[in-house]
């Protein structure tokens, strides 16, 4: 699968946070995520697996016990059902693999979940 850029595709998933699936195969997903200034991402925890890159701003990424100062160009690896979360500081945009796919991402029904 390719897909090339585009500005449109984003879908709310909770106040201040939008997501866009850029692609995905049969094991992995990839989304982008818009990040309000204060916006709160809930601590939760999900089957999947979940890699992710800082492109800009500033957040802290909670993740089992421990929190990190997220700066862009910092990433991370969240396991399978960790209860994680985040705090953001800066409008930010990160983009994160999923592993397995997640169905509720699939650009057909974006739009719920975290």
């Amino acid at each position: 699968m390719f897909r090339k850029r585009s500005e449109g595709g984003y879908t709310p998933a909770i106040p201040g946070i939008e997501l866009k699936t850029t692609v995905y195969g049969d094991r992995t997903l990839m989304t982008e995520f818009q990040l309000k200034q204060g916006s709160v991402l809930p601590r939760h925890a999900h089957p999947h697996e979940q890699t992710g890159y800082l492109v800009k701003g500033k957040m802290r990424l909670s993740i089992g016990p421990d929190e990190h100062d997220v700066m862009p160009g910092d990433s991370w690896c969240i396991p399978a059902n960790v209860e994680h979360g985040a705090t953001i500081f800066e409008d930010s945009v990160a983009v994160e693999v999923f592993s397995p796919v997640r169905d509720d991402y699939l650009p057909q029904k974006q739009g719920g979940g975290r």
